[in-house]
């Protein structure tokens, strides 16, 4: 009896694992309520009978975003924290674009697959797998081509194309999070130790503290 026990427990502990994800909605929406000061694994519900079409409705994703930045794209989010009625929903979207020659520099969503359309230009894109294979699957996409980037996987998209580009991702999370790599290992709060970034990336010090100087 004691052995069924155990077995059924590791069942049960392999299933949550294997079937962990964004919670499933035990209702028919929860709203996100900003204002609660209560701290959950997500966002807390807010009275449903508080809750208005508004709650439901983001506007602005046909404005183009700001690219003159270093890496010559914007990316403007649509999550949980902008829209409230995604709350439990797991799903989100994004709009991005891109300068010409501008990119997405390579970083993950820890908790969410992405699927990318392209809605204007051309654009590279491609992901890559984990250890120790670190296979590079890589694509050029045109207008109305969709292509998807697994969960937690490095990805990045450049736009090749002589004019502005226009994407628009799908995101299986309501906070997807993203961990941009450079930014994560040169930028860090606080350094990362030089010697370790020398060590790892195979190169001097003096060239760790010089990418460093730039985040």
């Amino acid at each position: 009896m004691m052995s069924r026990i155990l077995i059924f427990g590791v069942l049960l502990a392999t299933c949550s694992i294997a079937f962990a994800s964004d919670p499933s909605p035990l209702q028919d929406f929860c709203v996100a309520d900003a204002n609660s000061p209560v701290f959950v694994n997500g966002v807390v519900c807010k009275d449903a009978k508080l809750v208005k079409a508004d709650d439901f409705l983001f506007r602005g994703l046909h404005v183009m975003g700001n690219t003159s930045n270093d890496v010559g794209s914007n990316v403007t989010a649509v999550t949980v924290a902008e829209l409230a009625g995604l709350n439990t929903l797991g799903i989100s979207s994004a709009r991005i674009d891109f300068a010409p020659g501008g990119i997405n520099p390579p970083h993950t969503h820890p908790r969410a697959t992405e699927v990318l359309t392209v809605i204007e230009g051309s654009l590279l894109v491609g992901f890559v797998t984990s250890n120790p294979d670190n296979r590079l699957f890589t694509k050029m996409l045109e207008k109305g081509d969709v292509f998807v980037f697994p969960q937690g996987l490095v990805h990045f998209q450049k736009n090749v194309g002589y004019g502005h580009a226009l994407a628009i991702a799908g995101l299986s999370s309501q906070n997807p999070g993203v961990i941009t790599i450079a930014n994560a290992v040169f930028g860090s709060n606080l350094d990362i130790a030089e010697d370790i970034l020398a060590k790892a990336f195979q190169v001097d010090i003096k060239v760790v503290r010089q990418i460093q100087s730039k985040f």
